[in-house]
């Protein structure tokens, strides 16, 4: 078993400290949206903030590593000489770039947004599970009904203006990493 066992040649050792810098980056601003929107405690906020960046993380790098060996020797070509070299062959890819960017920033929104509801409601749900139920009058419903909506918009307007934060420091230490 140990002779399969093979370590790669080239470790994107930049990369990987990189994202961890990215992560170390988008974390405080995230929670810290979080908490003064949500009202949450910072150990929540941390612990929202934590959770979705790395779930989000992981599933990108899922995908592009499941994406990567579909793509056309051109542009797998000029994904690894940017990860290892921080440099483009091509001038003509730069649209593509800035497409995949937008794409990417979209996806990661939605994903964040998806993660952040179903951790509300798991969460929200184990604590209901606690409190004993009362009979709730058709008015209380109706108010708790308009409550959970006003939420759930608030919701995806935080998650956006969170994610819309983090990225821009991200993009900034991209373009301070460029020059």
């Amino acid at each position: 078993m140990p002779e399969t066992l093979t370590i790669p040649r080239v470790l994107p050792i930049g990369t990987i400290l990189f994202e961890l810098l990215f992560l170390l980056v988008a974390i405080p601003i995230e929670a810290y949206i979080f908490h003064s929107s949500f009202k949450f405690d910072k150990k929540s906020s941390m612990f929202y903030a934590i959770t979705i960046n790395v779930l989000s993380s992981v599933a990108g790098w899922i995908i592009f590593f499941l994406l990567e060996p579909i793509l056309p020797l051109p542009i797998k070509s000029e994904i690894i000489n940017y990860v290892l070299f921080n440099t483009f062959k091509s001038s003509s890819i730069q649209s593509f770039v800035v497409l995949t960017g937008f794409i990417i920033f979209f996806a990661t929104f939605l994903f964040k947004f998806s993660l952040l509801k179903g951790l509300l409601f798991i969460l929200n749900d184990s604590v209901k599970k606690e409190e004993v139920t009362l009979s709730v009058s058709r008015r209380e419903r109706w108010h708790i009904n308009k409550k959970a909506e006003l939420l759930n918009t608030n919701l995806a307007t935080t998650t956006l203006i969170a994610n819309s934060l983090s990225y821009t420091a991200i993009t900034l230490i991209l373009l301070i990493r460029s020059k």
